[in-house]
C-alpha cells in the first residue's frame, strides 16, 4: 500500500527564494531515494511563503528510512531554520469502502 505525506511549511516571507533554491538542489536526489515514488513541490497561491511537498512512497517503511537518512537530517537543518511557523505533516493511506 503505498503512503502519501503531505508536509505543510510556514517560512519567513524574505526566506522563501532561499528555500526554493534549497528545494532545487536537492530535489533530485530525494525524487530518487529508494522507495519515492513522486515528490512535488506546491505554493500556496495567496499566501506566498506557505509552501507544500507532497510526496508518495511505496511504503511507510520507506519513508521512514528517507526520514533517517543523512540526505533527511542535512535537508532538514538547512530548512527548519526558514520557518515562521511549526511545520504540519501528513501521512495519508488509500482507504477501502
Amino acid at each position: 500500500m503505498t503512503l502519501l505525506r503531505i508536509v505543510r511549511m510556514s517560512f519567513q516571507p524574505e526566506q522563501t527564494a532561499v528555500f526554493k533554491q534549497i528545494f532545487a538542489e536537492k530535489y533530485p536526489h530525494i525524487s530518487r531515494f529508494e522507495g519515492c515514488l513522486s515528490l512535488r513541490l506546491m505554493q500556496d497561491e495567496r499566501v506566498k511563503n506557505i509552501f507544500y511537498t507532497i510526496s508518495e512512497w511505496q511504503s511507510a517503511e520507506h519513508l521512514e528510512a528517507y526520514r533517517q537518512s543523512a540526505l533527511f537530517n542535512e535537508t532538514w537543518a538547512k530548512t527548519k531554520l526558514l520557518f515562521d511557523a511549526p511545520p504540519k505533516a501528513y501521512s495519508l493511506v488509500d482507504t477501502v469502502f
